[in-house]
């Protein structure tokens, strides 16, 4: 799916992503900033695989949606996204990662999978022809690529943990983020997503 929204688009990477993932940063000091963290940056770990790891589980949000539009299951699933969590919880025990960074970083990508939903299902109620025929089945399909996923995430949180705390995170995020959205040719949508998807990843 693509939305002709140009405007949006430039509006979300340059004001929402700045808002969301770098904070109330003066616009002016912007490129200063960068150029700080770039520098200071050397010898961390890149963002650009937890970031594209998000990016992927977005996508993933078009098959939950395909098969959840039209039967009434609600999108907000406390129950199940409790689940999500105190899974990633006990991943990250596992691995010796934060148990609280991980369970923040795995809320975001639930909240992510909620902005897909819910634009698709504006998209899709206004427009009825742009509707998926086929319902993939959430057990069999979409589960597994979740599950790997998870995996996935929980091995990226592990291995970026000096690059989150550090002062040089902000800029690598926004670099990742930029450079992930241009790969996946994300659309607004799933910009916006991506946006949501992120802002937990540094913390200091």
């Amino acid at each position: 799916m693509r939305l002709p929204l140009a405007l949006s688009r430039v509006l979300v990477v340059g004001t929402a992503l700045a808002a969301v993932v770098t904070g109330p940063v003066a616009v002016a000091s912007a490129a200063p900033a960068a150029a700080d963290a770039a520098s200071a940056s050397e010898g961390l770990p890149a963002l650009n695989g937890i970031v594209d790891v998000a990016a992927r589980r977005i996508l993933v949000g078009d098959l939950v949606a395909a098969a959840k539009f039209g039967t009434g299951a609600p999108i907000d699933d406390p129950a199940r996204e409790q689940v999500v969590l105190n899974d990633a919880r006990n991943r990250a025990v596992q691995a010796g990662i934060d148990p609280d960074v991980t369970a923040a970083i795995f809320r975001d990508q639930i909240e992510a999978n909620k902005v897909i939903q819910r634009g698709l299902y504006a998209l899709w109620t206004a427009h009825p022809e742009l509707a998926p025929t086929e319902k993939p089945d959430l057990v069999t399909v979409v589960r597994p690529l979740l599950d790997q996923i998870t995996v996935d995430l929980i091995n990226q949180i592990k291995a970026t943990g000096t690059t989150q705390t550090s002062s040089a995170c902000y800029g690598r995020l926004t670099a990742a983020f930029v450079q992930v959205d241009r790969a996946r040719h994300f659309d607004a949508l799933h910009t916006v997503a991506l946006v949501r998807a992120v802002p937990s990843i540094c913390h200091q």
